[in-house]
């Protein structure tokens, strides 16, 4: 059985990636590829974004292409299994192999709760309250755990966050442990911290669950730095988000590992994308809708050119502890566009409303 190590010389990795309007996102990226190419040199490694940065998909497995590579493990640089990983990247890749003919494309699994992803997170928490290991039982008792999650219309993967919050708190021994949210879901960071707080604790410590800086990690922090503000008597610790951490780079190692071994008859990603598409599920939100840093904009792969994204409706984007109480923050304008006039009326009391970050597109009402 193949693994990293004796794969062949036309073999070759691409690590799969969102991709943000935040350059220091796009270059800590980057630094994926940076650390496994370090610890496996004679590996062919790219790396490429849905959209926002460069470069995008297309451009890495063209890179792969041009040094001889016949056969490519995709891996979702995704932290869960939402719809980009589901579908977005799939449809990419499905899209590209069809049009080059003899090349395999095999589709890995997101990072997920994969144990060196839980030891990540853990050791991110513990540098923030300057512990070099886990504290005695009993240490962490007065002390509040709250994990900001990204935050998407899929709710598994909502979960999935939830989950990790009970696991890292159980096994750092917190007091008590919520679980907030920076996107489309509930509770947001700053009603959840808000309603966390309630609790009595005295020390609080808010953890980031993400891979990159940017806009949402910057405002999770401004967040914090309001919210302690109003509550001095309350000691707070911002945790670093992950980053090139060397459990997530062991994480990659392990999916890519993961994707070579994978056993015939084995319904990975790609293939439950192909079915769901069969069956009319899917609804793909980036296909072909790849950056191309020549001109700013996002282009079909047909030639044809858009300048926006958008956002699968949430059924709950009027939830009193969600979305809403960041209308006017300049939250993305494709959410903007899902929320009921009166919801932003009653948000705004009437007052004027950002129409929300540009470059997306307000989706369609039925």
């Amino acid at each position: 059985m193949d693994s990293i190590n004796q794969l062949p010389a036309d073999a070759g990795v691409v690590i799969c990636g969102h991709g943000s309007r935040a350059r220091i996102a796009e270059r800590e990226f980057s630094l994926l590829a940076k650390a496994l190419r370090a610890r496996y040199p004679g590996l062919k490694i790219e790396y490429g974004f849905l959209e926002y940065s460069a470069p995008n998909i297309h451009m890495a497995l063209d890179r792969l292409l041009e040094q001889g590579v016949r056969k490519i493990y995709a891996i979702p640089g995704m932290l869960f299994l939402a719809t980009h990983a589901m579908n977005d990247i799939p449809s990419v890749l499905k899209t590209y192999m069809a049009a080059h003919s003899g090349l395999e494309i095999r589709y890995g699994n997101e990072l997920g709760l994969h144990e060196e992803m839980i030891h990540a997170f853990q050791t991110r928490i513990l540098d923030a309250m300057s512990f070099e290991t886990v504290p005695e039982t009993g240490t962490l008792y007065d002390t509040l755990l709250v994990v900001v999650g990204r935050g998407t219309s899929v709710a598994s993967a909502n979960a999935e966050a939830a989950k990790l919050t009970r696991i890292v708190c159980e096994n750092l021994g917190f007091g008590w442990s919520e679980t907030v949210y920076s996107g489309v879901t509930f509770p947001s960071v700053g009603r959840g911290l808000e309603m966390a707080l309630k609790l009595g604790f005295r020390k609080t410590v808010v953890a980031p669950y993400f891979l990159f800086g940017g806009r949402l990690v910057d405002r999770i922090y401004g967040y914090v730095d309001k919210v302690a503000g109003e509550h001095p008597d309350v000691e707070f610790f911002k945790a670093d988000y992950l980053r090139d951490q060397r459990h997530v780079i062991n994480t990659f190692v392990a999916r890519i590992e993961e994707c070579i071994s994978a056993h015939p008859g084995r319904l990975d990603l790609m293939q439950q994308f192909e079915e769901r598409l069969s069956r009319g599920e899917v609804h793909v939100h980036h296909h072909h809708a790849e950056f191309r840093p020549e001109n700013g904009r996002h282009t079909h792969g047909s030639g044809h050119a858009h300048s926006h994204h958008h956002h699968a409706p949430y059924r709950h984007i009027g939830h009193p502890h969600g979305p809403r109480t960041m209308i006017n923050e300049n939250i993305c304008c494709c959410f903007m566009g899902q929320f009921p006039q009166e919801v932003i009326d009653e948000e705004t009391s009437g007052k004027p409303v950002s129409p929300g970050t540009p470059g997306c597109q307000r989706p369609q009402q039925d």
